[in-house]
């Protein structure tokens, strides 16, 4: 398996990255679509988070580099605002590894 790290790509009705009244049903056709680009692509889609009010997706990926998560974006015809590589942090990551001063 490749080294994989993780990415938010973001998506706004503002910026005509995401679609103008997107139903639920639309989105489910959609990222069958979607899911099988990632697949092609090494990219694993581990969560998206959608407001179909405000017409935004925020979407968490976990992959090899962005420009997989942008080729995968490409085979169905996404645009997005951006990719992002992220680093998840815990409590255990942040406070129980503080160096004492």
């Amino acid at each position: 398996m490749k080294p994989m790290k993780f990415f938010i790509d973001t998506h706004s009705q503002e910026s005509e990255t995401f679609p103008a009244a997107l139903t639920q049903q639309q989105f489910e056709v959609f990222y069958t679509r979607y899911e099988q680009a990632c697949m092609d692509e090494d990219v694993v889609p581990l969560r998206i988070h959608l407001n179909y009010e405000d017409a935004r997706a925020f979407c968490f990926t976990m992959a090899p580099d962005a420009e997989a998560v942008e080729r995968a974006h490409e085979k169905v015809g996404l645009p997005f605002d951006s990719i992002t590589e992220v680093k998840t942090v815990t409590p255990g990551d942040t406070f129980f590894q503080r160096r004492e001063a």
